[in-house]
């Protein structure tokens, strides 16, 4: 897939913020405890951390964690230039976000030419949501049933992924390679570490939405640099 040939109007760039289900580790009952710090074992013993310490990631695991905001932007290629506008979906109940999320994929996301884009996503995004849609017993769209798929039949782009051009050995993060490329990243009061604590301690939803939408602007103004294309103008940006 030569980026360059893509049409820009067919991409989805997304991003999620998640969080565990519960915020402290002394809330999950016992099963879920003993079954999380089976799964976190290694990490635990390696690094000699509590089991308050290692739940700390919880937040990263689709069946210890929740979604609680889907940004999403879309790239408008017009005549005097390119706008992007933004969509998100938040809510304390994942469920319902989920099932929104799910019906802007259903229409207008579910053809053999429309494309899922993030950072890491082919890792992260886009797996956690697909698992969260099954346990809220959500029909998965189109764009992320890929169960028996060949993989030039996925249409799902990575900037992580397409940064490593085959180069398996590192993680780069979407802040790194925006300071690389001069892509405006907006400073923030928060970060990704901070999300569980702004959901449960401040209940601020909207600052997490916030947070998201930034990350998704940069992430579409990064993909227009590998494609050697101008950035859109601040007053282009549209929520």
């Amino acid at each position: 897939m030569q980026l360059r040939k893509v049409n820009l109007e067919k991409i989805l760039f997304l991003d999620i913020e998640t969080v565990p289900q519960q915020y402290n580790f002394s809330e999950l009952d016992a099963e879920t405890s003993k079954l999380y710090l089976n799964k976190n074992k290694y990490i635990q013993e390696r690094d000699g951390l509590s089991d308050e310490e290692v739940y700390e990631r919880a937040g990263i695991f689709a069946e210890f964690g929740k979604i609680v905001c889907i940004s999403c932007g879309f790239v408008q290629d017009k005549m005097d230039g390119k706008a992007i506008r933004m969509k998100s979906f938040a809510n304390d109940d994942e469920e319902v976000l989920l099932k929104e999320f799910a019906e802007l994929l259903n229409r207008h996301y579910n053809s053999h030419t429309s494309i899922l884009c993030g950072h890491n996503a082919k890792e992260f995004d886009f797996p956690y949501i697909a698992r969260r849609m099954l346990i809220n017993g959500i029909d998965l769209p189109g764009t992320l049933d890929i169960a028996g798929k060949k993989p030039w039949e996925i249409n799902h782009l990575d900037t992580m992924e397409l940064w490593k051009f085959g180069d398996y050995k590192h993680y780069t993060s979407l802040s790194l390679l925006c300071h690389i490329f001069g892509v405006p990243t907006p400073k923030d009061d928060i970060s990704g570490a901070d999300v569980a604590r702004v959901y449960y301690e401040e209940n601020d939803l909207p600052r997490i939405v916030e947070y998201c939408q930034k990350d998704v602007i940069a992430l579409i103004q990064l993909f227009l640099k590998f494609r050697n294309e101008a950035l859109v103008e601040e007053e282009n940006i549209h929520f």
